[in-house]
């Protein structure tokens, strides 16, 4: 059975633009290398990693939720709707056996911040995440210094600068 890489990121980027289609990009790779994949289902960056993924012959799975008005993907293989967003976000974390994590907003930092913080607690098996770009770089930094503090386990998220480097760290993990 294929590994499972969850995809978090906004749903606002459209098709042409840079985040939409570095998340496409990363589909294809994901794709390519027999990953199945699996997104929150809707527009943005997880249409464009769909769109990526369903070019190769691998699982594409959506994690939807009523509480959204948006139409699912088109690219979905397979769908699995929740009744609450927190149900959304076990399931999400559940599928990945790795995690990546693009731009997004509030929500996309909930997403990685609970995964973050049940393997942080040991409460699920450790699991590699990435996450690309600047942005999170600013948000990762100051945490591992206080999770440092804490004496707790440094270095459970890595963050990178390219979708390739992204890409290269999980297929090195996995």
């Amino acid at each position: 059975m294929s590994k499972t890489v969850t995809v978090f990121g906004s749903s606002k980027p459209l098709p042409g633009e840079e985040e939409y289609e570095s998340a496409h990009k990363l589909g294809q790779l994901l794709g390519e290398a027999g990953y199945a994949v699996c997104t929150g289902g809707y527009q943005g960056i997880m249409d464009a990693v769909s769109k990526g993924a369903s070019e190769f012959d691998v699982k594409v799975i959506g994690v939807t939720v009523d509480l959204f008005s948006a139409v699912p993907s088109e690219y979905l293989t397979g769908q699995i709707h929740c009744d609450s967003l927190f149900e959304r976000i076990e399931k999400l974390i559940e599928l990945g056996d790795a995690y990546i994590i693009l731009r997004g907003g509030t929500g996309t930092l909930v997403e990685l911040s609970i995964s973050w913080e049940l393997m942080n607690k040991n409460l699920i098996d450790q699991k590699p995440i990435a996450c690309h770009g600047e942005m999170w770089q600013r948000i990762i930094q100051p945490m591992e210094e206080r999770i440092e503090y804490e004496k707790r386990e440094t270095g459970l998220v890595q963050c990178f600068d390219s979708i390739e480097e992204c890409f290269n760290y999980i297929k090195s993990k996995l």
